[in-house]
């Protein structure tokens, strides 16, 4: 798509043949995850407070979903929940038609911090989740090395946590959340961490990886440029408390690739995410519709002073 001088910037909604014919693909697919109404309440030293309200989708198998928001939305609550680590005070969350009432295999997490055991090596770290799931020593030993290989660090599997880069120690955390096989991958802000140059080489890798593997993503962030260039779809939440605002059909098309930030379907698409998030201030005329108090001057006091 292509932007004409001659004529308005396009609107995200606005799709080309190819970006159309691959949502149909994907809504033929089966739905892993369903959220239905979720709401989540919660006490503190103010009162009750309510962190989400009423939250509903659906992600389909090997869908990359992105979620966004202000400040205050509850983002990290809402994928916490997914995964099983907090309890909600109304709804349901189903994982392939069951509900999600605790952590589980079927589910992955990966978080901002790398959470990984220092005193283990990266082998050791991906061999982990296989061990306590039962397997034996040797078929762990492999499928973290196979794990190791997919994420570019086989060369590595003898070195400790401290030994790598962020980036690189973000990496064996993908693998150790990817060796037990869930059915979809939750991520809070892995590359929140990272500096500039390997976040953008981490969101590469990631694709790479999605792309290879049968695996469902969603990734919770609060970089706009990051949503775009990763998701499918886009859900976007408004705060105080939790709410959908808007489920984006992302108009780039795929492969992507950093080129694609000046594209004309993705500043259209940036456009509508910075005007949910952030609304505009009103302008002039719209303030000087507002009643104000009149402004008693001195002078006037004084005029009546004998």
């Amino acid at each position: 798509m292509s932007m004409n001088p001659d004529r308005l910037a396009p609107s995200y909604l606005e799709q080309s043949e190819a970006v159309r014919a691959r949502f149909e693909r994907i809504r033929q697919r089966e739905v892993i995850l369903e959220v239905r109404n979720l709401g989540k309440r919660f006490s503190s030293a103010q009162g009750e407070v309510e962190a989400l309200r009423d939250i509903s989708f659906q992600i389909r198998r090997r869908e990359f979903v992105c979620v966004i928001g202000p400040s205050g939305c509850g983002k990290s609550t809402l994928i916490r929940t997914l995964a099983g680590l907090e309890s909600h005070s109304s709804g349901e969350v189903l994982l392939d038609n069951r509900p999600v009432d605790g952590p589980g295999s079927d589910r992955g997490m990966v978080f901002q911090g790398y959470s990984l055991f220092p005193w283990l090596t990266v082998k050791k770290n991906v061999m982990f989740g296989p061990e306590m799931n039962g397997r034996g020593g040797d078929e762990a030993e492999q499928d973290a090395l196979t794990w190791l290989d997919l994420v570019g660090l086989s060369k590595f599997a003898n070195a400790y946590p401290h030994q790598l880069s962020g980036g690189m120690r973000q990496r064996v955390a993908i693998a150790r959340a990817l060796v037990n096989q869930p059915r979809i991958l939750l991520m809070d802000e892995p590359f929140g961490a990272l500096d500039a140059q390997t976040r953008s080489k981490m969101q590469s890798h990631l694709l790479d990886i999605w792309k290879n593997i049968d695996i469902t993503v969603l990734f919770i962030t609060h970089d706009l440029d990051e949503a775009i260039f990763l998701a499918d779809r886009i859900l976007v939440l408004k705060a105080h408390p939790g709410e959908v605002q808007e489920l984006i059909e992302v108009p780039v098309p795929r492969p992507r690739s950093p080129g694609q930030f000046s594209s004309a379907e993705f500043l259209a698409t940036k456009a509508r995410l910075e005007e949910l998030i952030h609304p505009p201030m009103p302008t002039e005329s719209e303030e000087d519709q507002v009643v104000k108090p009149r402004m008693i001057r001195f002078t006037d006091v004084d005029d009546n002073v004998e």
